[in-house]
């Protein structure tokens, strides 16, 4: 579109928001019906480790979509001279997984439970074996039969759970929804009828200790709704929540709220049959979109759906980018005591570009990027650490090298359990996030680490809120008249700009050095967690 035919768009209301909240960033982006951006907002944040718990508050939620939202209103008055007052369709997402437990009134009975918390292994231990599938410590129901096993007293008031993005649609909309995907990280899903197992809800319920309470797990859920669908509309008291100047009309079209995994695989295009996308930032996490059931549980893998409900086998790692962010940190901190002033991106660039001399083994030097717990390698609590040995070769590229390889070392480990044991093998791997900003190297890493082609999509950069305007448009197509599939295909990614790198074999060889020793040294790190308080 020209700037005459967006101008047009915005005053009709013929664009699309999307919102998604991250880890550590809130992002907003404004879209037209032809899925070009034309205005985005950020804020940043943090969650916070409060009596045992990683949490971030409610109103820090509200600031930050507030402040995103006026840049985006901010940006199209001063590109296009005209008022944002009509959205013709909105979509949340947000972090999966967590506990938000609400009273039948909508009050916060407990601080919010994020994913990075360690605290359910008692309960996801027990639903797995009583389900025979495969409860992650960080889905909603571990936190909720957790809390039963605790007896806190807020679980006999509960009115209903959510998620954080279904927190905020049913806040903008009065809603109390999710989507399929997001719903998968709540409780298992039936993908036949597109909502929550029957048969694992009757389980739960005739649990002893859960009979007690007056609620009925199948009253304080969310609705599952699949991509398309709809999922109500912008509510006056929303579009006041949205727009503090009021300028926003009520009415938009809200599209059921998802989950960044399932964002992250709409905005690569990885939603059909034998395709899978990884998403690292804080997390990371690997999406392959199965197209037959694995032969057996994994407590390593997590089975969740795309925004239409096909399953998928999921490797969620807690730890990522964190520990790489908080060394560039202390280069940056460095250069600043020199007098050399570098911008965040120019910093990692440099860093980055230093494993060009990094030797293939990153050196025999070794990093646990672990700010929490992880759960594949079954370390209950987060103490980073860099080892070395005296004869390790410690040079500035074997530093960074071994740092990107820890980032992506818990998720090789999850993933050769798809290849190795399920033979899962897909027909594209599309990666994203902000370690492959800098070309090449991260990519050609995690290509070395999966011993897999890895795809880059010019797309991808994106990001989730993007992929959650794409499924507000759909949503005013309706998945009866297109499958949410042919619409990525036919109407979004009609030409996709993308890049593809293979493993190198030294490389791949290098990598499996480094993660025998990583692996043969987590004792260390487990010494380091009990004797570290």
């Amino acid at each position: 579109m020209n700037l005459v035919e967006t101008s047009k768009a915005i005053e009709q209301g013929n664009v699309s928001l999307g919102i998604e909240l991250g880890s550590t960033r809130i992002k907003a982006v404004l879209i037209t019906d032809d899925f070009h951006t034309i205005a985005s907002g950020s804020c940043v944040w943090e969650n916070k480790f409060e009596n045992g718990i990683w949490t971030y508050s409610l109103d820090e939620v509200w600031m930050g979509i507030q402040r995103s939202y006026a840049q985006i209103a901010a940006d199209v008055q001063g590109k296009y001279h005209i008022g944002l007052k009509k959205i013709g369709a909105i979509g949340v997402s947000a972090m999966m997984h967590g506990y938000l437990a609400f009273s039948k009134n909508g009050t916060l009975l407990t601080p919010f439970r994020t994913w990075r918390n360690h605290i359910t292994v008692q309960a996801a231990d027990a639903l797995t074996d009583l389900f025979n599938f495969n409860i992650p410590q960080r889905w909603s129901i571990a936190h909720l039969y957790q809390a039963i096993l605790n007896k806190e007293l807020h679980v006999d008031d509960i009115g209903f759970i959510t998620t954080l993005a279904g927190y905020v649609h049913w806040k903008l909309s009065g809603q109390r929804v999710l989507g399929i995907g997001d719903a998968s990280g709540v409780f298992p899903i039936d993908e036949v009828t597109g909502t929550y197992v029957a048969d694992f809800l009757d389980k739960f319920e005739s649990i002893e200790n859960v009979a007690q309470y007056q609620w009925s797990i199948r009253d304080i859920l969310p609705k599952v709704l699949r991509a398309g669908a709809y999922a109500g509309r912008l509510t006056r008291e929303g579009a006041k929540l949205l727009d503090v100047h009021g300028v926003l009309q009520e009415g938009s079209l809200m599209a059921p709220p998802e989950g960044d995994a399932g964002t992250g695989m709409v905005s690569t295009n990885c939603v059909r049959k034998r395709t899978g996308n990884i998403s690292v930032g804080t997390s990371a996490f690997s999406m392959v979109v199965l197209d037959k059931p694995l032969k057996k549980v994994y407590r390593d893998i997590d089975i969740v759906t795309t925004p239409s409900g096909a399953p998928v086998a999921m490797v969620h790692i807690n730890n990522c980018s964190s520990d790489i962010n908080a060394w560039a940190n202390l280069f940056k901190e460095f250069a600043e005591r020199l007098g050399i002033e570098l911008t965040m991106d120019r910093l990692y660039e440099t860093l980055f570009l230093s494993t060009v001399k990094a030797d293939p083994d990153a050196g025999g030097l070794i990093n646990y990027s672990y700010l929490s717990g992880e759960n594949i390698t079954k370390m209950p609590a987060g103490r980073p650490l860099f080892v070395r040995h005296p004869s390790s070769s410690f040079t500035l590229g074997n530093f960074v090298q071994t740092q990107l390889y820890a980032a992506f070392a818990p998720l090789k480990i999850g993933m050769d359990i798809l290849k190795k044991e399920e033979q899962i093998e897909t027909n594209v791997l599309i990666a994203q996030g902000g370690l492959f900003k800098t070309q090449v190297i991260g990519q050609q890493i995690l290509a070395n680490a999966l011993n897999t082609p890895i795809t880059v999509m010019s797309t991808a950069g994106e990001g989730g809120a993007w992929g959650m305007a794409v499924l507000a448009v759909y949503s005013k197509y309706g998945s009866e008249r297109v499958s949410l599939e042919d619409f990525l295909d036919q109407e979004v990614f009609t030409d996709p700009g993308s890049v593809t790198l293979n493993p190198d074999p030294e490389g791949v060889l290098g990598y499996e050095q480094f993660i025998k020793k990583y692996q043969d040294g987590l004792p260390i790190e487990s010494m380091a967690i009990q004797s570290i308080p």
